[in-house]
């Protein structure tokens, strides 16, 4: 369906009912405004001047109701009040309040429905907008950058929204009271009504012209705004590139440009934009100007009583405002336009995807029992060069297919295709006469599983992207309570208004059946062979050491680390690795820690407290103090910064040693340096806090072990033991809130698993002991069959944007991972690990083509693989070579035709 081309239709088609129920409040709005402009004329004629009340006793009839009606003639309602000159001015004052509150509650509640129906269109056209994304065809993704795209969705549709509100209403609530304010002042004077009048057509002549400059200088300053969102986009992308070619200043070039151009752009529209608001207020003011020379004039010459002026006055001073508004709705008006049709210009392409093609599916799709067939298959380049020359071939159910041939030879062109990442020129790709572009998603993206080395995830854990595949529709219905219930009701209610899916984003989407399991129980039990088959396993569980973990999602660990702790005591002493782990005592220090763990003896809730924090706490300066630790690690600093500036000062920055100094950087040591010379025969108290706190921070990273400075006294130490249990002894609540001590009868959630698990710091005289220690708590987490809830950790791991927190190579183990979950009925694999070594890579072949096919489950697979070392495994081989299929058959009959394939082989 083609996008709407003009914005007014388009708001229209979606809103008319709501428009029509304003434009009624709109018109019975006029009745109390007009009524607002003939009273002043009434107070100030009447009970003010005395017309009606000549008399001292005289009285006038308020509030009479004696309507004239067609063919009935007068009807007498109400009779009113008899009120005198006072009484009259008191009524026709609170009259004229009544109707000040009147008009103001009919302006607030047509703002607030105007406010309330824009911000529905917006989140409408925002969705319908997304809706296309995920509907274009895979070409128009070359063509589109995606921060340009999002740019568009987020900010350049904003205005489109506030518009909507505005596009029928305003034109109708603005000129009912400009229209009511004119003939009011016609219906006082014909002449000073002509004046208003006139410079009201002069305004609405030469405004709207000088503003169209204003609205082409909008149309360039958005244009060169996204694009500079697309090139910072590239910029964040290419960001390794461009530190690997040394082209920042390029780049610097580029944007100052860009920069220039839109300062330019922005520059021109200020001084145009205030040339016409000067033009417009100079208009506006000539006609009080005038009112009050000829208003004046007439008055004088009695051809004009004060009571009309005064009016004629107050209804002008609401005239200039609705009338300026008014020419700004016009340009808005048509910005919006130009920015509506910008936005179609993008998004309204050719070849868009069926909107029933991505029907939601919350029932089970039937296996594919037919065969997947390609006819007469064209796959052209951008340029068009044929990558895939019409192509035919056939896949049975059940059949594994090898794919070889040198890059670009068609291979990863047919999986693609197949994939439906490409759409073919000519031909098609069918599966029982079905044409698979033509399929519904939820089959093909459930029974059809294609993945390539291009492995994208979104920002959030591990489990989510591994899970993502399976998460095609709501299955569950969450229930709500109470104000959650209601809340919900409401939100829900709103989507519907406004275009937008029903969908309960809280309800469980993940698809147990298709991975094989009947629910979250069983589910991980379920994906371990699958993880254990691409060989990311070892990979989860060190995330999952290395986390710190939620006990609230895994309360288990809580209740069982004790008991791990012991096994691994056990385990050591029964490999004959005791002095591997040093464990943490309260009354002792430990010597692979560093002298800040030693004094703090616990962990920090890195959310509520960092060192700094806690090095400027007056509760732990004054501990400082009172010990004379300070004067202590402060001379020790002074030395380490001696000995580090001494033996590293003349060595290059990339030389091995800095690995070594935790507490000191290469960056670091001319700073020390100058500082050393600066603090020569300075003592703690005389150094400023700065300086004192830049030397003390060095002697809370030294570790004895593995700096070997020297400078740990046994006398230093035991002062540290003493200076540690004072600081616990009176702990303040702020601080004991903040700082987990060392237990070694319970769980610290402020440490990572492994440190939980040791308890203490791995001597730095073992060699490989990480490793050991790694090896020898997986064995403990199997043998207390815990070990899939330290996978369960490891799936907590936040990947970060795009996965770069990951590897490249678990990236691809992961993405391999999450298409293997779905056990789908085809499976397309597009050279999916290259960052792997092949022997890994074919170890993962292996792997997979014996876990996919067990258990009487045996889905079809087609393999691009990068060498011919495990095409034996397949039942099939298809070679190709500059775009045609030059070889097909089983692995003996194509080598037997010493062909390419046999090439390949050796």
């Amino acid at each position: 369906m083609r996008m709407e081309k003009g914005l007014a239709r388009y708001i229209w088609r979606n809103t008319s009912r709501q428009q029509l129920w304003i434009l009624a409040i709109v018109a019975l709005s006029m009745i109390p405004y007009f009524l607002s402009f003939d009273l002043p004329k009434q107070i100030v004629n009447g009970p003010i001047q005395g017309q009606g009340f000549e008399d001292v006793d005289a009285t006038r009839t308020f509030m009479e109701l004696s309507p004239t009606l067609p063919l009935i003639g007068e009807v007498h309602l109400f009779g009113g009040f008899e009120l005198d000159r006072l009484q009259t001015l008191l009524a026709l004052s609170f009259v004229f309040l009544g109707l000040v509150v009147l008009n103001g509650l009919f302006k607030f509640y047509i703002n607030t429905y105007k406010g309330r129906l824009g911000e529905r269109m917006l989140r409408r056209i925002r969705f319908d907008l997304i809706d296309r994304v995920l509907r274009f065809p895979p070409n128009q993704f070359k063509k589109v950058k995606s921060a340009e795209i999002a740019t568009m969705i987020k900010d350049e549709v904003e205005p489109l929204g506030g518009f909507t509100g505005d596009a029928f209403v305003q034109p109708a609530l603005l000129g009912g009271q400009a229209i009511t304010a004119l003939a009011f002042i016609i219906i006082q004077n014909f002449w000073l009504g002509m004046i208003a009048a006139g410079i009201v057509c002069v305004q609405a002549i030469i405004i709207p012209r000088m503003r169209r400059r204003l609205l082409e200088l909008g149309r360039q300053r958005q244009l060169t705004a996204r694009q500079l969102s697309g090139r910072v986009s590239e910029i964040v992308d290419g960001i390794h590139s461009i530190h690997a070619h040394d082209t920042s200043n390029l780049e610097r070039a580029d944007i100052a440009q860009r920069l220039g151009l839109i300062f330019n752009i922005r520059y021109d529209l200020y001084q145009w934009k205030f040339l016409v608001k000067f033009i417009n207020n100079f208009l506006a003011q000539v006609t009080p100007f005038l009112f009050y020379v000829i208003g004046g004039y007439l008055a004088l010459q009695g051809r004009l009583d004060i009571g009309q002026l005064v009016a004629v006055i107050a209804a002008y001073k609401d005239l200039p405002g609705p009338l300026k508004e008014l020419i700004d709705w016009d340009q808005a008006r048509q910005d919006v336009q130009v920015k509506y049709a910008q936005v179609v210009e993008q998004f309204d392409v050719e070849h868009l995807v069926p909107a029933n093609v991505q029907t939601v599916m919350r029932e089970p799709v039937e296996r594919l029992a037919a065969p997947l067939v390609a006819s007469h298959l064209l796959v052209t380049d951008d340029s068009g060069a044929p990558i895939l020359n019409r192509v035919s071939l056939e896949i049975q159910p059940n059949e594994t297919i090898a794919v070889l041939g040198q890059n670009g030879a068609g291979g990863e062109a047919i999986a693609e295709a197949f994939g439906r990442v490409v759409w073919p020129d000519s031909g098609k790709i069918t599966i029982g006469g079905q044409d698979i572009l033509e399929m519904p998603e939820s089959v093909t993206g459930r029974r059809i599983s294609f993945v390539s080395s291009d492995a994208h995830f979104f920002h959030g854990s591990l489990r989510d992207n591994l899970f993502y595949g399976l998460k095609h529709a709501p299955l569950t219905e969450t229930t709500y309570k109470g104000s959650e219930a209601r809340e919900f009701k409401r939100n829900l209610l709103e989507a519907q208004r406004s275009g937008n899916p029903s969908f309960d984003l809280n309800s469980d989407w993940i698809d147990y059946d298709a991975a094989g399991a009947t629910g979250p129980d069983d589910l991980l039990k379920v994906i371990r062979p699958v993880l254990d088959a691409v060989m990311i396993s070892q990979d989860i569980f060190d995330l999952a050491l290395r986390s710190k973990v939620d006990l609230a999602a895994h309360p288990a660990m809580s209740e069982v680390i004790v008991d791990v702790r012991a096994a691994l005591q056990r385990r050591l002493a029964e490999e004959d690795l005791e002095g591997t782990v040093v464990p943490f005592r309260p009354d002792s220090y430990n010597d692979q820690a560093t002298v800040g763990e030693n004094l703090l003896f616990g962990t920090m809730k890195q959310s509520m407290l960092t060192p700094a924090a806690l090095a400027a706490h007056p509760y732990f300066k004054q501990i400082m103090r009172e010990t004379g630790l300070s004067n202590d690690l402060y001379a020790m600093g002074l030395e380490i910064a001696e000995t580090a500036v001494e033996l590293f000062r003349d060595l290059p920055p990339d030389n091995p040693f800095f690995q070594q100094l935790t507490f000191m950087s290469a960056e670091d040591i001319p700073a020390y340096e100058e500082l050393l010379q600066s603090l020569k025969g300075t003592t703690a108290e005389e150094a400023s806090s700065k300086d004192r706190i830049n030397i003390i921070r060095l002697s809370f990273a030294y570790i004895e072990p593995r700096h070997r400075f020297g400078l740990l006294t046994p006398e230093l130490r035991d002062k540290i033991v003493q200076a540690r249990q004072s600081f616990y002894a009176d702990l303040p609540e702020d601080l004991a809130t903040m700082i987990e001590r060392h237990d070694p009868s319970r769980f610290s959630e402020s440490a990572s698993l492994i440190d939980n698990v040791l308890f203490g710091r791995i001597a730095y005289s073992e060699a490989d002991a990480s490793d050991r220690i790694k090896r020898i708590a997986r064995d403990i987490f199997a043998e207390m069959d815990l070990e899939h809830n330290v996978l369960s950790i490891g799936l907590d791991f936040d990947v970060g944007t795009q996965g770069r927190r990951l590897t490249n190579v678990q990236r691809q183990k992961l993405n391999l991972a999450r298409a293997l979950l779905k056990r789908s009925d085809y499976f397309i694999f597009n050279r999916p690990l290259p960052a792997l070594d092949q022997r890994a890579q074919d170890q993962i072949v292996t792997n997979v083509m014996r876990d996919l096919h067990r258990d009487g489950y045996r889905p079809a697979i087609i393999w691009v693989l990068p060498t011919a070392d495990v095409a034996q495994l397949f039942d099939r081989i298809l070679v190709f070579k500059g775009g045609n299929l030059v070889e097909n058959g089983a692995y003996d009959e194509v080598f037997e035709k010493n062909g390419m394939f046999k090439q390949l082989v050796s």
